[in-house]
């Protein structure tokens, strides 16, 4: 419970130190907090404790952004609220292997756009994917949009969000797991991909693709044929596509 009520005049985030200080302490799951540059002082000192307390991500931001979200008396902090919890993944991929299942992980690396997301997280929880993996930084805000879009798929399927994806990507190899990657650098035609067996399908942005570091880890790279003049499909599109193909070989297995 609250001790006061914290300020706020949405849901999607709370703002003022002494409110996001409680919304920690309540257990609240804090997506990111914006800090103003250069703020300090004994009530910011308790607020900073917390955030090292609880590992909550943040960003010092100046002034202006903080104001371009609200104009109330933000004292310089804001704290934006997820709709989700989230998951370990080191914690969450044992669970998989314990319920006798053959995991099958989606990682995004750099999708940003909220109902690209969105849409990804509704085709993945259709096709019972276990969970997604994202970075702290770098991934779309998981906010009202992106459950809206998801279909309320956000509510349903385990994200696991993590501060280091090369990390994350090596523990789901050490754990068994194939890591395929969809590129346009390869060759190798995503359908003659083994994918019937426990795999982790990484994903990347449309303007950057997959980060070179974790192309590098991928057991496999395989691409989506484009016979059309666009370079690249849209990258819940491509998710379906992969993602599905991985369905259609485990049932063909099964």
């Amino acid at each position: 419970m609250y001790k006061a009520k914290p300020q706020k005049n949405t849901d999607d985030f709370i703002f003022g130190i002494r409110a996001v200080i409680e919304a920690i302490d309540s257990g609240k799951e804090v997506d990111k907090i914006l800090i103003k540059k250069g703020l300090g002082g004994e009530l910011f000192k308790e607020l900073f404790e917390k955030i090292r307390e609880f590992q909550v991500p943040f960003q010092y931001v100046p002034m202006e952004k903080i104001n371009r979200i609200t104009r109330k008396n933000h004292q310089g902090v804001l704290a934006f609220i997820s709709p989700v919890t989230f998951y370990e993944l080191e914690n969450f991929l044992p669970s998989v292997f314990e319920a006798g299942k053959n995991p099958l992980i989606l990682v995004l690396d750099q999708v940003t756009d909220v109902r690209n997301f969105g849409a990804i997280v509704r085709t993945a929880e259709c096709a019972g994917v276990d969970a997604i993996v994202i970075p702290e930084k770098g991934a779309a805000r998981i906010n009202a949009d992106a459950v809206k879009t998801s279909a309320g798929a956000l509510h349903l399927l385990p994200i696991c969000r993590t501060k280091n994806l090369k990390e994350s990507i090596i523990f789901l190899k050490e754990s068994g797991l194939k890591i395929a990657a969809a590129t346009e650098k390869s060759s190798f035609n995503y359908t003659q991909a083994n994918l019937s067996g426990p795999t982790a399908i990484i994903m990347g942005s449309e303007e950057k693709g997959i980060e070179m570091q974790l192309l590098n880890l991928a057991d496999e790279q395989v691409q989506i044929p484009i016979l059309g003049k666009i370079e690249s499909l849209n990258v819940s599109v491509a998710a379906g596509l992969l993602i599905y193909e991985a369905v259609r070989q485990r049932l063909h297995h099964s």
